[in-house]
């Protein structure tokens, strides 16, 4: 047995020897810490189809089991879809999401519209993992997703002179999350959100108007009804609030739900609007109604978008916004008060082999990102933050404006 054992140890120190490395090779430096630099330069990056999907390739922390974990973006995933009223398959979306995000490298992310790499800024971004949602139980999903929104935007920013409390941008899952996020926001900040809701549909519409007679508190949970909800739970600001990008059939024979709709206070821009007035005007309306100061819960149905760009969807609807022209809207609202986001109803089972819906998800997220990095620097540098169609953004002086 012993001479089996030299004999292998020979073997090894000669294969080294032939590959060009001696015993000295291995050892360790005398300060680890060289080592480790060492390590992490040769073995610290991946490219865009190695490693592991993390969004962005961005580190991973279930902050929801590490508490003292502080951050200030954090990336979570809501992937539930137990109240959706069609085509199931959102739970699925966060996954995807990253998986479609894999080319974000940290090191290979500079914004050239806004002049500022958002992942090697002064925000410390991390992807925060899943909320384990159960799908059999929507009450107790419910309370989940509140209770660990609450507890996440809760804890103070990880850096305080920027701004006091993280920001989340939640990936959806069905747009029923909304309720849940907008409840943690209200606990945090202690009062309500206006709402800048960009979709194909209301999702103020009332439990009734869907086809069933048999009425339940936990009917009133679903993922067109959310909205309703809040505003009866005083969560949402009305009379500053936007729903952007409608072209959705009503019920009923007349405009009783737009009636409705009235009640809750929203401003409604629809699609064809585009046309009319274009981006610019697009962004006007929604920067008028709702102010520069007021704080903000955006929400993206990703069907807001045409099918031809986002067709893994729920309830997809034909002639809606391009993706160019969604980003371009969003860039041009980054002086808005958004202290929180979803990107909600990705559902892969039906998107293009190339995964097309999800990437456009995953580009919204790094606008959305971007937008709070240029927000923290204008809080701390006195930097005035202006979009794609509001004047000149970024550092550079020589930076041409589109």
């Amino acid at each position: 047995m012993r001479s089996a054992v030299l004999i292998v140890g020979t073997i090894a120190m000669r294969s080294l020897a032939y590959s060009g490395w001696s015993k000295s090779d291995i050892q360790q430096p005398d300060d680890p810490r060289e080592h480790i630099r060492e390590l992490q330069r040769k073995w610290g990056s991946d490219w865009a189809f190695s490693g592991i999907p993390t969004f962005g390739h961005l580190d991973h922390v279930h902050c929801l089991t590490e508490p003292d974990e502080h951050f200030d973006i954090g990336i979570v995933g809501a992937p539930f879809d137990s109240a959706v009223t069609y085509r199931p398959g959102a739970r699925m979306g966060p996954r995807a999401i990253r998986a479609a995000s894999t080319r974000h490298l940290p090191s290979r992310s500079f914004h050239p519209n806004a002049g500022v790499n958002p992942y090697r800024s002064w925000a410390k971004v991390l992807d925060c993992g899943d909320i384990p949602i159960t799908p059999i139980d929507n009450v107790v999903a419910l309370r989940q997703m509140t209770e660990a929104l609450t507890e996440l935007g809760s804890r103070a920013a990880a850096t305080p002179d920027h701004q006091a409390r993280p920001r989340l941008i939640i990936f959806g899952g069905d747009h029923s999350l909304s309720l849940p996020a907008l409840r943690a926001l209200k606990a945090v900040h202690g009062s309500p959100m206006a709402v800048l809701h960009f979709d194909a549909h209301l999702d103020t519409l009332h439990p009734s108007s869907y086809p069933y007679s048999w009425a339940s508190d936990a009917a009133e949970f679903n993922h067109g009804s959310m909205f309703w909800k809040a505003s009866r739970e005083g969560l949402v600001l009305n009379g500053s609030s936007v729903h952007a990008g409608l072209r959705t059939r009503l019920s009923g024979t007349d405009w009783t739900t737009y009636d409705e709709d009235d009640h809750q206070g929203y401003l409604r821009i629809y699609t064809d609007d585009i046309d009319r007035i274009g981006v610019a005007g697009i962004v006007d309306l929604i920067r008028d109604r709702i102010g520069m100061d007021i704080a903000v819960y955006l929400s993206i149905d990703i069907d807001v978008l045409d099918p031809a760009f986002a067709p893994g969807t729920g309830a997809p609807e034909p002639g809606g916004w391009t993706s160019r022209e969604l980003i371009r809207i969003l860039s041009g609202l980054r002086d808005l008060n958004i202290v929180g986001a979803d990107i909600v109803e990705v559902a892969p089972a039906y998107d293009s082999l190339g995964g097309d819906t999800a990437l456009t998800a995953a580009s919204l997220a790094y606008e959305i990102i971007t937008t709070w990095v240029l927000k923290g620097l204008a809080v701390n540098g006195g930097t005035k933050v202006r979009g794609m169609d509001g004047g000149a953004v970024g550092s550079p002086a020589n930076k041409q404006e589109l």
